[in-house]
């Protein structure tokens, strides 16, 4: 896909991942839009030359708020990265569950809303794109964060099937699979993170190239091993 003057939508793009994708896409010409929640961020942002619109995806109201915020505007490409983790883990405390809902609701339920309510405007597009980002760990899941690998399998599931369904329009579905990447969501975790900006780089390449997946870093070796032996994938990521 060419980038340049395209009109990109990227949710949670105000930090991590997110953002890099925003500066990066924007440094190729595209008209980015980010939603995010951090005032100061977002004016940031702005300052930069991107538009933005201020949206808790945690919720349905979130929802709302981005379809104001647009205002009609075609877009060409939705990158659903918003993401959050939720400490499930009864080795160490009990569930909040307040959290799980809200990793719930941001991680898989605004994905597939954006999706449904913007798929009109894609499809009246000559070129258009959604990117789904999910994880290594929705290949294998960890068990110290059930609910997070859940809500990324389940955003695989839907984004495989979602890819079949748009074959031959004008649609394209990638799925951006990044490894452990060094975010304010895994501060504190140990092990090698990838920088923000080599994840975003490869998913943009991913993009240009009209792939069908993104697996970055060493998802790579983790979904070769997967296809070769999937009890060996999920015996070495069951404890990550």
């Amino acid at each position: 896909m060419q980038i340049a003057g395209k009109v990109v939508l990227v949710t949670g793009g105000t930090d991590g991942i997110g953002r890099q994708l925003a500066v990066q896409l924007h440094a190729l010409g595209a008209d980015v839009w980010i939603t995010g929640r951090d005032p100061d961020r977002l004016a940031r942002a702005r300052g930069e030359g991107m538009d933005v619109i201020a949206a808790d995806l945690t919720g349905p109201d979130g929802i709302e708020a981005v379809m104001r915020g647009l205002a009609g505007r075609s877009i060409d490409i939705l990158i659903n990265n918003a993401g959050m983790g939720s400490d499930h883990d009864f080795r160490v405390a009990q569930p909040d569950m307040a959290k799980d809902e809200r990793a719930l609701w941001l991680n898989l339920h605004a994905p597939i809303r954006l999706i449904v309510a913007l798929m009109a405007t894609l499809q009246t597009r000559p070129e258009a794109m959604i990117v789904n980002v999910t994880s290594g760990l929705a290949i294998a899941p960890s068990a110290g964060t059930p609910v997070y690998c859940a809500t990324k399998a389940a955003l695989r599931s839907y984004t495989q099937s979602l890819r079949e369904q748009l074959k031959g329009t004008r649609i394209h579905v990638i799925e951006a699979l990044p490894p452990l990447v060094d975010t304010a969501m895994t501060t504190g975790r140990s092990g090698r993170k990838l920088s923000p900006q080599e994840c975003a780089r490869q998913i943009i390449a991913a993009m240009r190239a009209n792939a069908d997946e993104a697996n970055v870093g060493m998802v790579r070796i983790l979904k070769a091993v997967h296809q070769v032996a999937p009890w060996l994938a999920r015996r070495i990521m069951i404890g990550f």
